[in-house]
């Protein structure tokens, strides 16, 4: 199934851990080799070497999910977001400076913030930095990596909301990868749901989360903690069993297969096919093709698997 990220959008990846969110970001940024086709403005970029592809680099860049280890802890806030400025630019030192403090100003931080050293900010501070030295160059993609997950609520909500004002200001595109489905329905604009390497369903944000068309994904929408506690235990879940499997050694047919509550002998012999979604998007699913009583039917009208919440769930 194809993914495709448009032009000034933000597209949110979720899925378990184990399910390949990361290595989906690290193939885009050509850090791991891909057996897919990735496209990146136009042009195939799997392919290319490593010289042609240090052009398409410099439009692509990323934020990781760790502030700490993020950032050199040896080289100044201003030698860490000029570093991308020596290494794609002739600017001059004097050019490189006045560049620095733009973005500074631009992720809500002082100038004179540039002659101190990491260890010297917040994990909120220094996650701004590793933002600014993302758009330094003037990307056209940014990649977040549970680029948030590593913050306290109140920071995030702060992050969150300045990830949405350079999105505005710069003309930004998001592939935002994150396991906290709040916020990716916060601030994206389409969903993709992994699990084992493969997507399981991608859609508009609000068909996602109010109407899901996979299984797997109303397990994880389901996972989500309510705060009310007496709903959360009056509440009756769906839930997995067991843990992802190796994906060097995937189940046979549907990959989903051998923890979906509602898996049918079809499913452990044939791969799922791609249907369209009423409501947009796409579904890899024998529910929508195969089964006299099930097929095509809304998954919330399925009989719900009864068991212990929410230890024995999973959580996205």
């Amino acid at each position: 199934m194809d993914i495709s990220l448009q032009s000034g959008q933000t597209l949110g990846i979720v899925g378990e851990s184990g399910s390949g969110k990361s290595t989906l970001a690290r193939a885009v940024m050509r850090l791991i080799g891909s057996e897919g086709r990735i496209v990146l403005l136009g042009a195939d970029v799997t392919d290319l070497s490593e010289r042609k592809f240090r052009s398409h680099r410099r439009k692509v860049q990323m934020v990781f999910q760790d502030p700490y280890s993020s950032l050199n802890p040896s080289l100044t806030v201003g030698q860490s977001i000029a570093e991308p400025l020596k290494v794609h630019t002739r600017m001059s030192r004097a050019a490189r400076r006045r560049r620095v403090e733009e973005v500074l100003d631009l992720v809500g931080l002082r100038a004179e913030f540039a002659d101190r050293h990491p260890d010297e900010f917040s994990g909120g501070q220094r996650q701004r930095i590793a933002i600014a030295r993302a758009i330094v160059l003037e990307p056209e993609i940014l990649i977040c990596d549970e680029a948030v997950s590593a913050l306290d609520v109140s920071t995030q909500n702060q992050v969150l909301s300045l990830l949405e004002s350079l999105r505005e200001r710069l003309g930004l595109s998001y592939l935002f990868i994150s396991h906290d489905l709040a916020v990716v329905r916060h601030i994206s604009d389409s969903v993709a749901v992994m699990y084992l390497g493969e997507i399981m369903e991608e859609g508009p944000v609000d068909r996602i989360f109010e109407s899901p068309a996979h299984p797997y994904t109303q397990v994880l929408l389901e996972a989500v903690p309510e705060p009310d506690p007496l709903l959360q235990r009056s509440t009756k879940k769906r839930v997995l069993e067991g843990d992802v499997p190796d994906p060097t050694n995937p189940p046979p047919g549907c990959s989903f297969s051998s923890r979906c509550p509602f898996a049918m002998e079809i499913c452990r012999v044939e791969p799922a096919p791609v249907v369209e979604v009423i409501g947009g998007g796409t579904s890899r699913c024998h529910l929508h093709t195969s089964g006299p009583t099930l097929g095509g039917a809304p998954l919330a009208a399925l009989p719900v698997i009864e068991q212990t919440p929410p230890e024995a769930g999973v959580s996205p």
